[in-house]
């Protein structure tokens, strides 16, 4: 790790959003590399493989092209009425970047947002390629909801499915919303492609829970939780 002063949340901010610089990188490469060095730190204490035998809370991962935010808030508002303690983890954010990442609807502090980011861009600092802004966020809230001892995290993609950075954690719920011509540079110039990439999200032995499809998409999504 390479010492450096901590960050205010200003700082923090600032660096966070500097990241926007590399770009969009899809790939898990990152992401469980940064879930790995937190667990061997001792800072999200747990291993990537052990995610899918003893992890610490119940995932419910939500892709799909429209309403996600919606579905995953309405799952999240669910789950709390239940008397579960839930973290939330979705993008973009209208105000704040603290409303992306909420533990039973409390938006993240200002305090953990700059700890959080302090110690990552430690871990991070001299990695080729550096992680992105959304690799980083991913990372943030995984630390977060292991910090606050959630008992289910709901986690919406950002782009696609499978090669997203929240791809990475092992879910026990799937959740598509209805799919769309989106981010077709990234996913596809297809509605079959771009089925296929927010499919996989599917893993094996997973529930899986789709909204009405488009026939393709559907096509695809029976075909991948088969």
């Amino acid at each position: 790790m390479v010492p450096r002063s901590s960050f205010n949340y200003k700082e923090a901010l600032a660096w966070l959003y500097g990241l926007q610089r590399f770009g969009i990188k899809l790939g898990l490469e990152n992401i469980r590399r940064l879930i790995d060095e937190l667990s061997r730190r001792g800072d999200l204490q747990i291993a990537l493989d052990s995610w899918k035998a003893n992890a610490p809370w119940k995932v419910i991962h939500v892709a799909g092209t429209n309403g996600k935010g919606s579905v995953c808030a309405m799952i999240d508002s669910i789950c709390r009425a239940h008397g579960y303690r839930t973290g939330l983890f979705i993008s973009p954010h209208l105000v704040t970047f603290r409303e992306r990442i909420r533990v039973n609807a409390e938006m993240i502090s200002e305090e953990a947002v700059a700890d959080g980011l302090t110690m990552i861009r430690g871990l991070c600092a001299d990695w080729d390629p550096h992680p992105t802004f959304f690799e980083v966020t991913t990372a943030l809230a995984l630390k977060h909801f292991r910090d606050a001892k959630i008992g289910i995290a709901i986690l919406e993609t950002g782009l696609g499915g499978r090669l997203d950075a929240t791809n990475a954690v092992q879910s026990d719920v799937s959740v598509i919303t209805p799919i769309g011509l989106d981010h077709e540079k990234w996913l596809g110039h297809t509605l079959a492609e771009i089925a296929g990439e927010k499919a996989g999200i599917i893993k094996p032995r997973v529930p899986v829970v789709s909204a009405p499809q488009q026939p393709q998409a559907e096509e695809v999504i029976r075909a991948r939780a088969a």
